[in-house]
């Protein structure tokens, strides 16, 4: 007589869903703790420092509408709360499941969720790129001696992208915080955990897009050196002509590969980051208008006042004022 198999399916599905359950809570679990841990280490508006100087804690307990924003290459993990980053065409979310990196200086705009009760809670975490470079190689090494490499070699490079945060990756991030607590952990211990929560991205769900984009002599290794370029001299008279010279590449060729990296083109890129870097300087270093506008390249300070207020919506003293008025800027944060 045959035994009936709807029993033996009911207990497997069961099982299953036991199972989903008990990782659902165990993640729900280590979620709480990160945001507990980062709540403590960041109780006031906007960034704090950590022990280590390219991570900080970010806390915002308002709501924000899309606006425009600069990031420097970093890893940016919501433990509570949730962001958008909108660049070009694309959206991405970023929230307890999901996780951003920007691998590269990246003009775009944002969006935040947040309030007083339920504030939003994060970790920026810089990426040190010859780190990254060196484990990004080291793991296409390893993946050629495997003969595992056909499908990541075709990969198209990708400088931004938010994907899943898995069970590794959240247990690396909650041993790094921990680590960071204590002085003498967070000196001894915490690098090692970087390089960790570095080789998990780089073998994630968009680990071989990341790792595309570090290779070396790749379009988009050239263009990340041009715009490191740019990051470093924005003050400088900057011509493209030049940047495309020294990135080894026709005029054609760098505008058309500058575009898929960026979605924007190298002028707009540069008056960006000249205007991102005004902003700073006039909210967390004093200056006035004119002083911020000589000092990040501008011969006119009423052009600057126009492109200023045509990229943020208000004027120079304005923008000063309303993000006074809500952010507490600590010393050391990389980017706003």
């Amino acid at each position: 007589m045959p035994v009936p198999l709807w029993p033996i399916y009911k207990q497997d599905i069961s099982k299953t869903q036991a199972k989903y359950k008990q990782t659902m809570q165990n993640k729900d679990d280590i979620n709480q703790q990160l945001a507990t841990i980062v709540a403590t280490m960041a109780q006031q508006e906007g960034f704090t420092a950590s022990a280590l100087d390219y991570v900080h804690f970010m806390r915002s307990e308002h709501a924000y509408s899309r606006t425009p924003v600069m990031y420097e290459p970093c890893i940016c993990i919501i433990v509570q709360g949730r962001k958008r980053a909108y660049l070009g065409e694309a959206m991405y979310t970023y929230d307890a499941r999901q996780y951003l990196v920007v691998s590269a200086p990246m003009p775009f705009e944002a969006d935040t969720e947040a309030s007083a009760e339920q504030p939003m809670l994060g970790i920026h975490l810089g990426i040190q790129q010859t780190l990254a470079a060196e484990l990004a190689l080291a793991v296409q090494e390893a993946q050629q001696l495997q003969a595992d490499v056909a499908a990541s070699s075709a990969t198209t490079p990708t400088f931004m992208f938010a994907t899943q945060v898995d069970d590794t990756l959240a247990a690396a991030v909650l041993r790094l915080l921990q680590t960071l607590a204590s002085p003498l952990e967070a000196k001894i211990l915490a690098p090692a955990i970087v390089r960790e929560i570095y080789f998990r991205i780089l073998m994630g769900e968009q680990g071989a897009a990341m790792r595309a984009a570090l290779s070396q002599g790749s379009h988009f290794q050239k263009i990340t050196r041009a715009l490191r370029k740019i990051h470093d001299g924005f003050s400088d008279k900057l011509d493209v002509d030049s940047l495309a010279r020294e990135s080894g590449m026709s005029l054609p060729a760098f505008h058309l590969h500058f575009k898929q990296v960026t979605s924007t083109t190298p002028i707009q890129y540069i008056k960006a980051m000249r205007l991102h870097k005004a902003r700073l300087l006039m909210i967390r270093s004093g200056m006035n208008a004119y002083t911020a506008s000589n000092t990040v390249g501008y011969e006119s300070s009423s052009q600057f006042s126009r492109e200023f207020k045509r990229l943020f919506g208000r004027s120079p003293l304005e923008e000063v004022r309303q993000m006074r008025s809500v952010l507490r800027m600590h010393e050391g944060a990389g980017f706003s």
